[in-house]
């Protein structure tokens, strides 16, 4: 790999979504400047993630970003991602991400309950903002 400090972020079941679709994705933890920790999920837009536009298609945004939610969970809280859901997902857009550039969701987690994890975080494109949103995700049910 050739992102020091980074993690790969895939699945074991390389024909999945996430790879098929969304390409390469590293994932690290940072720490804010309030001393809180958030977790940076990174895709490398290409020509197929594009709209008619030429910028980041809306759905690959939204799909970066419901991946990063389980990203943020699975590395912040060391909670199992694997057959936890999304609750809930707002997002506002406010700008077009480019193809060429990487393109990152960081994270943050609200709380946490025994059932629920609560997380907002923006998309970020070099100094751009591209989206905000906040999220619910539902931990897997014990069996």
């Amino acid at each position: 790999m050739d992102h020091p400090g980074w993690f790969t972020w895939d699945l074991v079941d390389q024909t999945r979504f996430n790879t098929q679709t969304m390409g390469e994705m590293i994932t690290r933890i940072e720490t804010r400047a309030d001393g809180g920790k958030a977790a940076r999920l990174r895709m490398f837009p290409e020509h197929r993630h594009s709209n008619l536009l030429a910028a980041v298609h809306g759905g690959i945004t939204l799909a970066l970003i419901d991946i990063s939610l389980f990203a943020a969970m699975r590395t912040l809280t060391d909670g199992d991602a694997a057959g936890s859901v999304t609750l809930d997902l707002a997002t506002q857009f406010i700008g077009a991400g480019q193809i060429g550039d990487p393109l990152d969701a960081v994270v943050e987690v609200l709380r946490e309950t025994g059932r629920l994890v609560f997380l907002r975080g923006l998309v970020e494109q070099g100094n751009n903002t591209i989206a905000a949103f906040n999220g619910t995700i539902r931990k897997p049910t014990k069996r």
